[in-house]
């Protein structure tokens, strides 16, 4: 019996993917588990398994191409099977950049647009928020084609066709985005407008971490990178106020058990949290070489994608980048995530006078939805607490 293969969707943000590399070919015999196919995901590249065995019949998608996820991109038949019913199905490619309208021409609301025969159409199902937006930048909604229920034109369809109608600069090039940067600009979205996010800044004493650090380099084979000992002071930090390893649920306030927390990591394309799993009971030295290897493979793309989903608190560290302050979106589900800048050369005023000393500004981004400023200074307060009495991190 003919098998279709599909564009799966490995993720629940993935809405489409792209085939990599075929290693497969027309014609090749296939068995069950067989690896098919490379795919990017939004956040990695992937193996492609077969379910079925016999002979790849037919390869419908090119290398390169982006493919909805389900839609069919190979079939596997025993060689002499007819799979015409199965070829039936159509191929739904990504849509491409919208086009712009033609040039705009207002009409008045009590004219009905004619075809190019002269035919009158019947009226223009658009949103009043469309309309009203359309009127005002003086775009025809005749020129626009409607994503909305049964067509209907909507605000966002009159928005994109503004854009599009944008003479861009001169020398401008426009690079397609990447499924990583995609997937990011639909979780920030959902994120940032929905969320009602309030910050709180904390300034911390780092010498005496600086100092441990520099201990454990010479007294461990896997020394933590300052990165690990934050990780490690917020999982402990989140131990002692678990109200903050919550999720807003709608109706309902969902309290982990597990402190899993992401671990924000810079790619060429965008950006990936792998995720270091029930923190709470791992040591400094479990953190620093769990880390090691879902980073290394994070930048190679080599993630699963249980590795980077699932997280309840998020780390995002740009010291390294000279960056001294900065604000984190928070990734839904979470509640919180702490941005971390550099650790810099500051004098210290105190009671002896002025000293040098060594400081970090950390901000902590928070879902007023499930926390209030009270919780969120208690954590920061001890999560402060923690890097500035750093032995805490190796004693427990």
């Amino acid at each position: 019996m003919a098998s279709r293969v599909v564009m799966p969707k490995l993720t629940d943000t993935m809405e489409e993917g792209v085939v990599v590399k075929w290693k497969k070919h027309e014609g090749d015999s296939v068995g069950s588990g067989d690896v098919l196919a490379e795919i990017e995901t939004d956040k990695a590249v992937m193996d492609l398994e077969a379910f079925a065995s016999g002979t790849l019949r037919r390869v419908l998608v090119n290398e390169g191409t982006t493919v909805k996820a389900g839609a069919l991109i190979a079939v596997i038949a025993e060689p002499d099977e007819d799979i015409s019913s199965v070829l039936a199905d159509t191929i739904v490619p990504a849509p491409g950049a919208p086009r712009g309208p033609e040039p705009r021409k207002v009409e008045s609301p009590s004219t009905s647009p004619l075809s190019s025969l002269g035919e009158e159409k019947g009226p223009i199902k658009a949103s009043p928020r469309a309309k009203a937006m359309a009127a005002e930048r003086g775009i025809d909604l005749s020129t626009l084609k409607g994503s909305g229920p049964g067509g209907r034109i909507v605000e966002e369809d009159v928005i994109k066709a503004d854009a599009a109608s944008v003479p861009r600069a001169t020398g401008a090039t426009d690079r397609p985005l990447s499924q990583m940067r995609k997937a990011i600009a639909r979780t920030t979205t959902q994120s940032k407008a929905p969320v009602p996010h309030f910050y709180l800044t904390a300034e911390i004493a780092m010498e005496e971490a600086e100092q441990l650090r520099a201990q454990l380099k010479q007294s461990r084979r896997s020394h933590p990178s300052l990165t690990d000992m934050i990780v490690k002071a917020a999982a402990l930090a989140l131990t002692r106020h678990p109200e903050i390893n919550v999720s807003y649920a709608g109706d309902v306030l969902r309290q982990y058990g597990s402190i899993d927390i992401g671990i924000a990591v810079g790619l060429d394309d965008g950006l990936i949290a792998p995720v270091l799993r029930d923190c709470g009971s791992k040591t400094l030295e479990d953190i620093a070489t769990e880390s090691r290897g879902l980073i290394e493979r994070a930048r190679n793309k080599r993630l699963q994608p249980h590795e980077y989903t699932g997280a309840t608190f998020s780390v995002s560290n740009l010291g390294m980048f000279d960056v001294e302050n900065f604000i984190a979106v928070i990734m839904p589900p979470e509640a919180a995530a702490i941005a971390v800048g550099a650790v810099r050369d500051v004098a210290v005023a105190g009671a002896g006078g002025v000293k040098p000393g060594r400081r970090m500004k950390v901000t902590l981004s928070c879902d007023h939805r499930a926390l209030d400023g009270v919780q969120g200074a208690k954590f920061l307060k001890e999560f402060k607490r923690i890097l500035e009495h750093p032995q805490e991190l190796i004693q427990t």
